[in-house]
């Protein structure tokens, strides 16, 4: 319980980034954005090689958008909320779409 109120305390200094929201940014920002162009490849009709295209442009530019989005938050909490829920639910909807549900 304590780490869960440590967690969901802001931080006092706004114009810091801190340790911790970077590496969460850069590291969650990159799983969110793989998970979801694995997604797009899903998506997208037509055979693996041909839309694996546009996944692999677009990757670099949703890896920053998400990163800034996850660096944004306010508390560490949500920093953490912000890297898991997305991850989780996108696996889910892979998982569906390799299964075949």
């Amino acid at each position: 319980m304590k780490t869960y109120i440590k967690l969901s305390l802001e931080e006092e200094t706004g114009n810091k980034i801190g340790l911790f929201r970077a590496i969460c940014s850069i590291f969650g920002g990159l799983l969110v954005s793989y998970l979801s162009m694995c997604l797009l490849v899903f998506i997208i009709p037509g055979s693996a090689g041909e839309s694996i295209v546009v996944p692999l442009m677009f990757n670099t530019f949703a890896w920053a958008v998400v990163a800034l989005w996850i660096s944004l938050s306010k508390s560490k909490l949500i920093a953490l909320k912000r890297v898991f829920i997305p991850s989780l639910f996108i696996c889910i909807l892979l998982t569906i779409f390799i299964i075949g549900m």
